[in-house]
């Protein structure tokens, strides 16, 4: 990344004026990763009350614990801004993935459109050259059904029969609009990558690209409690080979990148502001390609709440919290070098992820065999805690 970042083309559009947490490397005798908020331009470790970011979510009211929190002064937001690159120096604070004990899941298929290009991916069998033609037929069968259908319903077991006639039904319709959701676990808990720091692309992968996501924020309870933004990276040919090929295209090294913060529920910033926000993506290549889309939550199928509901019941439970990634819109189309071949990521693309009440997300694309490797797992980060006599 050719450009440093800070906290204007960081953080929301208006600032800290919400509650915004997160975790930060803080270097002293013995280094480690530390909970941190943020206060007007300054970032405060608070590890001595909450060790864990899940710590914290599973107190009683993080609100008010965080209120009574005076904090230790790290440093200003600028200041960790300018170290939070890919090969930091450790010497010096720097922002890292905002979450840490969660589980990362993810749910797929929640938008009309990026639900069109599974199926297209599926019937290409992974192959870009074959997408363009086949979306034209797809396009010619379903067209905007999908659009107004509630996932479920009546309606939509009436589309499912009359696409099965017409010999376009497939899995991703059965998730799409079906009763069941599509939930899977993005990445191991600690696994994912901060703002600035380089997200991984599979070295044999020839069709892929970002999948830029609101993603909420819940306890052990499910009640959630906020949110941030994610880059869901997907392995568009992996996947279209075949559906069990999931795994592969979506869990590599570095490919889940979550931040820049975690903005909690308060007065200022609320579920429905989630379900209005719009989540600009903007991909600048170092061959001058430049991708612009965006991404708007108020059309996607599923409601937030179902989405979460559906991640955690009676049938499964996660004691230390979750993050759920709640799908894209976007699926890009736009050919970036021969026609018909569509988008794909280069190395060296840099990618932008905004939305305004939660900041920007900022990545640079490298193959998942040459970005940093992840070595910071629950043991370690147990380990690091003990030394550092905060457990």
């Amino acid at each position: 990344m050719n450009f440093t970042l800070n906290s204007q083309n960081s953080l929301p559009d208006d600032a800290t004026q919400g509650c915004l947490i997160g975790r930060a490397w803080i270097p002293s005798q013995i280094s480690g990763p530390s909970p941190i908020i943020l206060r007007g331009n300054q970032v405060f470790d608070i590890s001595e009350k909450f060790h864990t970011i899940s710590e914290l979510l599973e107190s009683a009211d993080p609100l008010k614990a965080l209120s009574e929190i005076e904090g230790r002064r790290v440093g200003s937001i600028d200041e960790l801004f300018g170290n939070t690159v890919a090969e930091p120096d450790t010497n010096k604070a720097y922002f890292l993935a905002p979450i840490d004990l969660q589980v990362i899941k993810a749910a797929g298929v929640t938008f009309a459109a990026s639900m069109l290009e599974r199926v297209i991916e599926e019937q290409a069998g992974g192959d870009a050259q074959k997408a363009q033609s086949i979306r034209e037929v797809v396009q010619g069968v379903i067209g905007d059904n999908l659009k107004t259908i509630e996932p479920g319903s009546e309606k939509a077991l009436q589309l499912k029969e009359y696409l099965i006639e017409q010999k376009m039904w497939s899995q991703y319709l059965e998730v799409g609009i079906g009763t069941d959701a599509e939930i899977f676990t993005k990445a191991p808990v600690l696994a994912a990558v901060g703002t600035g720091q380089n997200i991984g692309i599979h070295p044999k992968s020839e069709w892929n690209n970002p999948e830029p996501e609101v993603v909420l924020v819940a306890n052990s309870q499910g009640k959630i409690l906020g949110a941030t933004l994610g880059n869901d990276v997907n392995l568009r040919d992996f996947e279209g080979r075949s559906a069990l090929l999931l795994s592969k295209a979506k869990d590599n090294n570095a490919s889940c990148a979550i931040g820049p913060f975690i903005r909690l529920f308060d007065h200022t910033f609320t579920l429905n502001d989630i379900r209005t926000c719009d989540v600009e993506l903007q991909i600048q290549g170092t061959d001058n390609f430049v991708l612009n889309g965006v991404s708007s939550m108020s059309q996607i199928s599923r409601d937030p709440e179902d989405l979460i509901q559906q991640t955690l019941n009676e049938n499964h439970q996660y004691p230390d919290g979750f993050v759920l990634f709640l799908g894209t819109l976007f699926a890009p189309t736009q050919d970036r070098e021969q026609a018909g071949a569509g988008f794909t990521h280069k190395v060296g693309d840099v990618v932008r992820i905004h939305s305004p009440k939660l900041g920007t997300l900022y990545n640079t694309v490298m193959t998942s065999d040459k970005a940093t490797p992840w070595n910071f797992g629950i043991n370690a980060l147990m380990r690091n805690l003990k030394q550092r006599e905060l457990l």
